[in-house]
């Protein structure tokens, strides 16, 4: 009797201690996903463009959390000289970076830091490409009379950059989420198993066993 009554005790913390492995393997993922990714960038990342805009954005998964010191942009020609034109400002999830509006042409590399709508603060950089540089270059000589000629249209039009999706952050978590889902499934298996052999230990311990009183009568 006490064997049996040791092993219908143990089945219940078994099954605790499975549902809290499962509990576990649910937060786990949960709480590593919780920071916010760049959703979409303008310009975007390893593209062209005729002309540096004048400004930048970066769109963000969610919210962010806005501070002194909080949102940090930093953008770089190819000679490693800074084309930002004061501090960048974050409204919801997108983040705007004011640009010079005089630059060359050449790659460009843009460094990036926000803090997340969990608290915790991330970075990543990106490069594109500058093709035409919006320089402002000096005539070699001055002309003698001033002409009335207006300007083309080709040196006044503004090239607008056209913003492309970023690479989504979250490519490789298909993978991740089909191995959790398995691991939760089998989880969910063993705690089947395990109340239907606790149930059934029961209906077995509950079977009424022998009679008093049913073996030979005593003697008198």
């Amino acid at each position: 009797m006490k064997t049996h009554a040791l092993r219908l005790s143990v089945v219940p913390v078994a099954l605790a201690a499975t549902l809290l492995a499962a509990f576990l393997v649910l937060a786990s993922p949960l709480s590593a996903s919780a920071h916010d990714a760049l959703v979409s960038s303008d310009p975007a990342a390893d593209s062209q463009i005729e002309t540096l805009p004048a400004e930048l954005t970066l769109t963000f998964s969610a919210k962010l959390i806005d501070g002194e010191g909080a949102t940090e942009v930093v953008v770089t020609d190819s000679a490693g000289n800074a084309v930002t034109d004061g501090p960048a400002t974050v409204d919801g999830a997108v983040v705007t970076q004011p640009l010079v509006s005089a630059a060359p042409a050449g790659e460009y590399h843009v460094i990036w830091k926000v803090v997340s709508s969990d608290g915790h603060p991330t970075s990543d950089e990106y490069y594109f490409t500058v093709t035409t540089g919006s320089e402002v270059t000096p005539s070699e000589q001055p002309s003698a009379a001033p002409t009335s000629a207006a300007p083309s249209d080709e040196a006044s039009a503004t090239p607008e950059a056209t913003a492309t999706q970023a690479p989504d952050a979250d490519g490789g978590s298909g993978a991740t989420a089909w191995i959790f889902a398995l691991s939760i499934a089998g989880i969910l298996v063993i705690a089947v198993l395990m109340v239907w052999y606790w149930l059934r230990s029961r209906r077995g311990g509950a079977e009424p066993g022998a009679e008093p009183g049913s073996g030979p009568s005593s003697e008198r």
